[in-house]
């Protein structure tokens, strides 16, 4: 697959656009974020709207 037919998302956190990789083939449909910080930040920020 070249890397211009791979699909592409939108990360809710910074906004950003990323790529399908490899290690998430299985599970793309399942994939949100675009890396573990962006993950963590939304728990954070999760917390912080609720108080």
């Amino acid at each position: 697959m070249r890397p211009s037919d791979r699909p592409t998302k939108i990360c809710p956190v910074c906004g950003r656009p990323f790529q399908w990789r490899k290690k998430w083939k299985d599970v793309w449909d399942d994939v949100r974020y675009c890396s573990e910080r962006c993950r963590r930040h939304k728990k954070t920020s999760d917390r912080r709207s609720e108080g």
